[in-house]
């Protein structure tokens, strides 16, 4: 093409190659099967691409620059020139000295789904495949320094979209542009799409409201698995957490938590359709702090996000090899602290690949939430941990590990907590003087304040009976503890002090015990009396049982007789003695589960209050 070229020769030749390279693509989608043939036409084509955008710039050059003036004819042809840069038919990009994309026809934002805007002020070498990438940059280089023109292929990926491409790269001078330009003109091999058709990525009003609705319903999907009892039962909260995001928002999910002082690699998630176990594991054990951007986030508290990676040692490099995030094969990272009251918890960093969608700053705002959240769930389940721990304490001081072996009698026990983490009610076997004692009961309420007053009763009388012949004599003097306290708190209970087949027995308040016949006969013993701490004079029942071979006797909580089936009758008394009869030779064991099991077919399965069951048998 001759240095001179009128402005409609220009067009004129213009229009022509958009003919041509309309013919090519049909040729293409017509014989799929003979691709070079197209191939080198379409070269031919780029190379009259690349001499038509020259001529146009030689045009632009000699365009004078006039000022004052309404619009001159120049001006007008300036436009026109602006014009057909924007409708040229084979997509191009103009680079700074830098790489930075500064000018942008319609075809490359079409091709790569974003709009001009979006790409204008980015370095173009972020759209190159990470492996070529550093090449490209050298013939970017070359061709800036020495003015020759450098065909390079590679693959181009945005937006989910990879496309193999030929690009020339020449030299510009611009007018009206202080540094010289590069213009890289793009031939499309080969495309693939994931996800969407190609085209313009649709951000219509419609569009950004189903984005956002696709976020809070992550959002709200978080917020109900944190919630979750397992999440706050079991350490499992943040690779929960992980796991959902690796599902719907990344394709690499790094979770890193602070203990003791320090960050630790918490969980590694990648993607599921590709063999990446050895990486995971590599990645598992490296430490946070060598990764700079994480260190940054957990330092200063603030989320970032890198849409289009330029800096490839973000995530630092893997043990004697390459940037980590190269290997990754990333494209767009986005790093949210985990908040916690007075600092960082940790941090998720999240990975997209090539083909898919960079983050955006909404992604980032989303995510931020997400790390709130999960910062509360942490912190609730510390504390969830820390109250089920004092709570574990109070059981163990309430209810005994394991029964002692009580020579001459056979002793088992049953006991569920019923809708309270903390129990109130007790049970205990324990050595008294020339002999055994057991106690049962619990304090009228629920929580910490009744679990340890139960817990003072039990552990009281295991003291008083070192110097107390007499359970009665033993409840007595807690009872005068418990109205000098002036807590309130009140507490049923039996205690029994067993001597050869000799037991005697005190009850304050609490329902009298069973006693099953070798004959299938059940009787039921005093009970009664004045719960302790309601008066300093308070009545104790007592009686004397002697016991012979088979006989057994069960003490119960409140809780077994006072339990309802669906129409609110209570299980009651009788139905319990029902049951014992029915247990005759049984040992306590079976006895126990016996009466459990015919409660819970009772109640349908429905426990509300404690339920405590303590069976001895002679032998």
């Amino acid at each position: 093409m001759t240095d001179a070229i009128g402005l409609q020769a220009l067009e004129q030749a213009l229009s022509a190659l958009t003919t041509r390279v309309s013919s090519l693509r049909e040729a293409r989608s017509a014989y799929p099967a003979d691709p070079r043939s197209t191939l080198d036409a379409a070269l031919a084509e780029l190379d009259t691409a690349r001499e038509l955008l020259e001529a146009s710039l030689r045009e632009l050059r000699k365009a004078p620059k006039r000022s004052g003036e309404r619009e001159s004819g120049s001006q007008r042809e300036l436009k026109l020139l602006r014009q057909v840069f924007r409708t040229f038919p084979v997509p191009v990009v103009v680079l700074d000295a830098s790489g930075v994309v500064r000018r942008i026809s319609a075809e490359t934002s079409q091709m790569l789904g974003s709009p001009a805007g979006y790409l204008i002020g980015r370095p173009f070498p972020l759209l190159v495949d990470v492996s070529r990438r550093a090449a490209f940059r050298s013939h970017l280089t070359a061709v800036q320094q020495g003015g020759q023109t450098a065909t390079f292929q590679t693959r181009l990926a945005h937006q989910g979209r990879a496309h193999t491409v030929q690009l020339a790269v020449t030299r510009l001078t611009m007018p009206g542009e202080p540094q010289e330009m590069t213009a890289v003109m793009i031939l499309p091999l080969e495309a693939q799409v994931a996800g969407p058709p190609p085209g313009p990525v649709d951000r219509s009003d419609a569009s950004l409201v189903i984005a956002a609705a696709r976020r809070q319903e992550l959002l709200s999907r978080m917020t109900r698995l944190l919630l979750d009892e397992e999440s706050l039962r079991q350490p499992v909260t943040v690779t929960r957490a992980a796991r959902l995001l690796a599902a719907e928002s990344a394709d690499w999910v790094i979770a890193d938590v602070v203990r003791d002082g320090m960050p630790r690699r918490a969980c590694v998630l990648g993607p599921s359709d590709k063999p990446v176990t050895d990486l995971v594991r590599m990645i598992e054990g490296m430490t946070p702090l060598t990764a700079p951007a994480v260190a940054h986030v957990l330092t200063g508290g603030s989320g970032v996000v890198h849409e289009m990676l330029e800096e490839e040692g973000l995530l630092g490099d893997i043990p004697g090899g390459p940037p980590l995030l190269r290997v990754m094969g990333a494209a767009s990272v986005l790093i949210v602290p985990i908040q916690g009251e007075a600092g960082a918890l940790g941090a998720l960093t999240l990975v997209r690949l090539r083909d898919r969608e960079p983050f955006s700053l909404a992604d980032l705002g989303l995510m931020e939430e997400i790390g709130a959240h999960l910062g509360l769930a942490l912190r609730a389940r510390r504390s969830f941990q820390t109250r089920s721990q004092a709570a574990d304490a109070l059981r163990t001081s309430v209810v005994p590990r394991s029964l002692p072996d009580i020579p001459g009698f056979e002793a088992a026990a049953i006991y569920h907590a019923g809708s309270s983490p903390v129990g109130a009610e007790f049970y205990d076997v324990f050595p008294v003087l020339d002999g055994w004692g057991f106690a049962l009961g619990g304090s009228a309420g629920k929580g910490e304040e009744a679990a340890s007053v139960s817990a003072m009763v039990r552990n009281g009388l295991r003291v008083l009976s070192v110097w107390e012949s007499d359970p009665g004599e033993a409840l007595r003097k807690l009872n005068h503890a418990l109205t000098a306290q002036n807590s309130g708190m009140f507490v049923m209970a039996v205690a029994g002090f067993v001597r050869a087949r000799k037991i005697r027995l005190a009850s304050a308040g609490h329902h009298p015990a069973a006693l099953l016949q070798p004959d299938g006969g059940v009787r039921f013993t005093a009970g009664g009396g004045v719960p302790l701490g309601i008066g300093a004079e308070a009545e104790m029942f007592t009686e004397e049982l002697t016991l012979t071979s088979g006989q057994t006797l069960v003490f119960y909580s409140d809780g077994l007789v006072a339990s309802q089936n669906e129409q609110g009758e209570p299980y009651g008394e009788s139905r319990l003695a029902d049951v014992l009869a029915r247990c005759v030779a049984q040992s306590p064991a079976t006895v126990v589960k016996a009466i459990e099991e015919d409660r819970h077919a009772f109640s349908g399965g429905r426990v509300w209050d404690e339920i405590v069951i303590l069976a001895l048998r002679v032998v």
